[in-house]
């Protein structure tokens, strides 16, 4: 079905509403069943091993088997604290939800993007709420967050209800820069890792154009397997290098046993910012991004 469906849902894309209501099939994903190895990402040594279970990272350091280096992935464990996380979570209650695909819902902030003309613009863009300023402050606190400016940010709510999941899937690397950030609320999760199989999908051809925003050894010692990122209530997750363009990352409706949400936040790529050819377009947006607005929760 190519037409929007009243649960948000379009094309392939499906939830269990309407995969009851049009008696649709999920689709299977061939790349989960292969032969390929799967790794889990330990947040504790900031390696991988050789496992399918996301939980066993729980074992550390007793993970009895070979140590892998993975370039990409940075996680900072309670990055949030409980009165933080509750105050968050509080607040995006506050607001009203938008329906989005695949049994999730959305609060978007940010600029309207045409990834496929590469066209931006303002739209009714005004900030981000009040009370996820704390966030971003906190983000100050990391280096490897150094000069992030926050263009977007977006709720994200996950339903076991609705069979919410996420598509695999590279972030559009016309507009967002290099590093994607994951705060994860109310419960624990997995972000799934494939290798790449469109590389002509994402406005990927613009990416060697751009300078490396996080500097690694280059010491990269998985070159083609799954890797299973454990995303722990609380926690802050960045996504950078490899993993960010070599790699589609998907969240699995399996992988959603309670109520989650999260908050994505996304950057600008060298060409909207100082010395970038859309400078000046980007100088609009960013002047937004800068600001707060009060909502009835915050006052």
């Amino acid at each position: 079905m190519n037409t929007t469906r009243p649960c948000g849902c379009k094309g392939h894309r499906s939830c269990l509403e309407c995969e009851k209501t049009y008696k649709i099939s999920p689709q299977n994903d061939d790349i989960l069943n292969s032969n390929l190895k799967k790794f889990v990402y330990c947040p504790y040594c900031n390696l991988c091993y050789e496992n399918s279970d996301p939980e066993s990272y729980k074992n550390h350091p007793n993970h009895q088997t070979d140590l892998f280096k993975f370039d990409g992935i940075y996680i900072q464990l309670n990055f949030l604290t409980d009165r933080e996380h509750d105050e968050l979570i509080k607040g995006i209650d506050s607001m009203p939800w938008d329906a989005s695909q695949s049994g999730r819902r959305k609060q978007n902030f940010g600029p309207k993007c045409n990834f496929k003309q590469r066209k931006l613009r303002l739209g009714d863009f005004n900030g981000f709420p009040e009370f996820t300023k704390v966030v971003q402050e906190k983000f100050k606190t990391l280096a490897i967050l150094e000069n992030f400016q926050t263009i977007e940010q977006c709720s994200l709510e996950y339903d076991p209800f609705r069979g919410a999941s996420i598509e695999p899937h590279v972030d559009d690397c016309w507009i967002w820069g290099e590093r994607i950030v994951t705060v994860n609320l109310l419960s624990d999760s997995v972000l799934t890792l494939t290798p790449n199989r469109h590389p002509n999908r994402y406005n990927l051809d613009l990416v060697p154009t751009y300078p490396k925003v996080i500097q690694s050894d280059g010491v990269d010692e998985i070159r083609n397997g799954i890797i299973l990122v454990p995303m722990p209530n609380k926690s802050l997750i960045v996504m950078y290098g490899r993993a960010r363009y070599d790699y589609e990352h998907r969240i699995l409706r399996d992988d959603i046993q309670k109520r989650r949400v999260c908050l994505a936040y996304r950057e600008f790529t060298p060409m909207y910012l100082s010395g970038g050819e859309s400078e000046e377009e980007g100088k609009i947006v960013t002047k937004k991004a800068l600001q707060f607005f009060q909502c009835k929760f915050s006052q």
